[in-house]
């Protein structure tokens, strides 16, 4: 016993020990620190890990949880000062559990000292009660004596102002108010605090989460001095309260990393600052059992020649032929109170499929469980419900054949079905395999269960998941596009497009998590809309990896301005929104950049990028460049005006917005002496098929193959040109295996020393596909493909020279128009909930 008791003690001492917290994930302003983890004494964080265990979370999610709010804790202020102002962003991914580290961080910071929790959450009621439920089941109900709730746990209320005039301020409870973001509410909290005794309000230490703060919360007055309601009320809130950290969460931080740092407003005779993360910026890790758009559409393969699987993406995606696309939606604002909305086949495949997904949940013993199926097709409201009619009479209309698998419509449902069987990686799930048989024994009970409501702001047919397991086929329209949570969803059918960032993204509410069902969710839509969400899938790796790279910089948020790339068509946030954003700062230092676009059914843009390399080529053989001992056609020491001169007249697919030469060449040009001389390499295939014509002094080489993706549209996308081995073309021996791109390129740098690289790719124009799975096809161009990666000298956390880029925008009629579709939405939720929505100014 005496062993067991010294044990005991080791590990109630170990626990106890201050754990170190590692800024893996964030870039920050330096400060002291104070947080040095979660201690068993503690009363909210281990009652909310207990229950997020008991309630059947995976352990590691719950580690990574726990890991990852460590952090976010730990770069909010010590309550222990007396005064202080923090401004901090977290950037999730779209249902990606977010919820939870907020829930997490809310629960650390409480146990460490804080003792006031403000929610300001979504623009709706809906919203808010979500949120509000959320928070009473998680952190509140865990401990309901140590809780003061500020809010109540009822749809149609929200905040008002206690009626002794100021906040309670127990000293010995938790404060808890879950906000709209509306100007109303954010009113009565100013009321509340401006009537709390002011020995109260120093006493209190406030953690106000703004959830989607980049919806409402960024200024977006029309006029440059301009302060929009909501976000001049948050602003005047924190100035109220001498000791507050603001948290802003976040999947699509496009609108806040735009925000001027360095501006100001007077409001009621105080400075305002604008709600800039100043004091931090963490980018939360996703888990491997999170689905979104890296799993959906894959990741950039490493070699082009050999591609995984999982670089692939997953075959979830169906399409919607383009006359049901024009059918399901009225053709203009004009034609929407005439609008008949017909069930296009596409659409009756996936509510047939959606019926087996269903069916096939019960035999695998989840019928306790909600079930939705999400239509999104319009945003007019008057749409929604002829859509949701029309999906109800269509059921009906088949409900008494459909069970019978020898009749038209039985068959139907079971080759959706069984069409849809081994379309993804046989482990995906750990849940049984599910026959036809089983598929129509289950589906009298789903046709019993199935309800058609309609979730926008007018509706009184809403989706409610409290209580008894529901089977929804949900429609709806902006509100569904924001921070509503539909549970077990496993069909989309999503038709309406946005030309922002922000909006394109929160739109897929399909992102998330989806256990013992994991290989039943599908989506369908259009195919520009699926290309969209592909280079989406770009922009969110690479401000995930912007901010990696500054944090190995050691920068703060002040420091920096997070690049983001231009999707040709798409604005990155409302226009509004980006005064602060003119120009876009863009290094190349220590990057790669590869062609992987292209207008492959232009002959004389391909025949014309073809002759400039040969050019090039000529050129440098001519100045005796060519190093004729060398493993692989390579010249040395080639120079920069000849490279430039190529760029210059290559004719990069628009996608490319960043090798333009608008924006390439001016950093090219800079006097930067890593930049004088330049390798050229030319990247052949031993087993690809030889070419047929010269390319300049080159005469016999086998051309590389590169298949396109099925659906990359009018454009051929090949994903990637270049692989890792690739960057030691120039190199002694072989390329060293096991590492990834950066650290190869270190290993490069290490061998020849700081020189540029300029890579050429001539490509097979028939280039068959050669592998297993149904994401690509032959090349097919009209001519064969003359392919460009640039490898970079320098390291991408120096600092140096960057090139100013002017950001591509939608027309101010487009964005407009975006705008006023969001502005129509919350008008309509303030009528319903008797508001005038007037205000203008705080």
């Amino acid at each position: 016993m005496a062993a067991e008791i010294a044990e005991a003690k080791a590990e109630v001492t170990r626990q106890m020990e201050d754990v170190e917290i590692l800024h893996r994930h964030s870039v920050m302003r330096k400060r002291d620190r104070w947080y040095f983890g979660a201690k068993p004494s503690d009363t909210h964080w281990p009652a909310l890990k207990a229950y997020l265990l008991a309630k059947g979370m995976d352990e590691d999610d719950v580690e990574a949880v726990d890991e990852a709010s460590n952090e976010v804790v730990s770069l909010l202020e010590d309550p222990k000062q007396n005064d202080f102002q923090c401004r901090g962003l977290v950037l999730g991914h779209v249902q990606s559990g977010k919820t939870a580290n907020m829930t997490a961080v809310m629960a650390k910071a409480l146990d460490a000292g804080y003792d006031t929790i403000i929610v300001l959450a979504g623009l709706t009621n809906k919203l808010r009660y979500q949120t509000q439920m959320r928070m009473f089941r998680d952190l509140v109900s865990r401990h309901p004596i140590d809780w003061q709730q500020l809010t109540p746990n009822e749809e149609h209320l929200d905040f008002r102002a206690p009626p002794q005039g100021g906040f309670l301020s127990h000293s010995d409870k938790s404060q808890l108010a879950v906000v709209k973001k509306n100007p109303a509410p954010l009113k009565q909290l100013k009321i509340a605090v401006r009537g709390t005794h002011a020995l109260a309000l120093k006493r209190l230490r406030v953690l106000v989460i703004d959830d989607e703060c980049d919806q409402a919360t960024v200024n977006a007055g029309k006029g440059e001095y301009d302060v929009s309601a909501i976000n001049g009320h948050i602003r005047q809130l924190l100035s109220m309260i001498p000791a507050v950290s603001y948290v802003g969460y976040t999947a699509t931080p496009f609108a806040n990393v735009l925000i001027d740092p360095f501006r100001t407003d007077v409001v009621g005779g105080v400075d305002l600052d604008d709600l800039y993360p100043r004091d931090f910026i963490t980018a939360l890790p996703s888990s491997p059992n999170y689905f979104g758009t890296e799993k959906l559409f894959g990741r950039i393969p490493d070699d082009p020649d050999n591609i995984l699987p999982e670089e692939e993406g997953l075959d979830m995606i169906r399409d919607i032929p383009e006359g049901d696309e024009e059918a399901m939606q009225p053709v203009s604002a004009a034609e929407r109170d005439t609008f008949e909305a017909p069930v296009a086949p596409s659409l009756a495949t996936a509510i047939r499929y959606f019926l087996a997904c269903c069916a096939a949940r019960r035999a695998r013993g989840d019928a306790d469980e909600h079930m939705t199926m999400l239509v999104h097709t319009s945003a007019y409201v008057v749409a929604h419900n002829r859509i949701a009619q029309s999906m109800s009479d269509w059921v009906d209309s088949v409900r008494k054949d459909i069970v019978d698998p020898a009749s038209a419509e039985g068959q139907l449902l079971a080759a959706a079905w069984t069409g849809e069987q081994g379309r993804l990686p046989a482990d995906i799930t750990a849940a049984a395999a599910v026959t036809t048989e089983e598929i129509f024994a289950h589906l009298p009970a789903v046709l019993e269960a199935l309800e058609f409501p309609v979730e926008n702001g007018v509706s009184d047919n809403r989706i409610n998941y409290e209580g008894a397991p529901r089977t929804y086929v949900v429609t709806g329209g902006s509100i569904l596009a924001r921070g509503l949570t539909l549970d077990g969803l496993m069909v989309s059918y999503f038709l309406r497009g946005a030309k922002q960032y922000d909006t394109l993204l929160q739109m897929g509410r399909w992102f998330g998590y989806r256990k013992n069902y994991e290989d039943l969710p599908r989506i369908w839509m259009p195919l520009d809309l699926k290309l969209a969400f592909r280079g989406l899938a770009r922009v969110e790796k690479e401000i995930r990896e912007d901010i990696g790279r500054y944090h190995d910089e050691n920068k703060t948020p002040m420091d920096i301005a997070v690049r983001i790339r231009s999707i040709p068509g798409m604005a990155i946030t409302g226009a509004s929104k980006m005064r602060a954003a003119k120009t876009c700062a863009i290094s190349y230092w220590g990057t790669h950049r590869q062609t992987f676009r292209f207008r492959h059914h232009d002959e004389s843009e391909l025949d014309a990028n073809w002759d400039e390399a040969a050019a090039l080529l000529n050129a440098a053989t001519d100045a005796g460049l060519r190093d004729d001992d060398w493993k692989v056609p390579l010249w040395r020491g080639v120079p920069r005006e000849l490279v430039i001169k190529f760029l210059e007249r290559y004719r990069f697919h628009p996608d490319h917005a960043d090798l333009q030469p608008g924006v390439l060449l001016p950093f090219l040009r800079q006097p930067d002496a890593r930049l004088a001389e330049w390798n050229v390499g030319i990247v052949t295939s031993g087993k690809g098929k030889e070419a047929l014509k010269a390319l300049g002094p080159l005469e016999t080489f086998g051309l590389v193959n590169r298949a396109r993706l099925k659906d990359g549209g009018p454009s051929a996308d090949i994903k990637a040109l270049m692989s890792k081995t690739d960057l030691w073309l120039d190199c002694e021996g072989t390329a060293p295996a096991g590492h990834g791109w950066e650290l190869l390129k270190d290993r490069r740098k290490s061998a020849i020393g700081q020189l540029p690289l300029l890579l050429l790719y001539p490509i097979d124009r028939t280039s068959p596909y050669t592998g297993n799975g149904d994401n690509r096809v032959a090349l097919d161009a009209a001519s064969d493909v003359l392919g460009v990666g640039i490898v970079f000298p320098g390291s991408a956390t120096e600092g140096g020279e960057f090139v100013a880029v002017e950001l591509m925008v939608d027309s101010v009629e487009d964005l407009e128009r975006i705008e006023a579709e969001e502005a129509a939405a919350v008008a309509m939720v303030d009528a319903e909930e008797g508001r005038t929505g007037a205000e203008v100014q705080p």
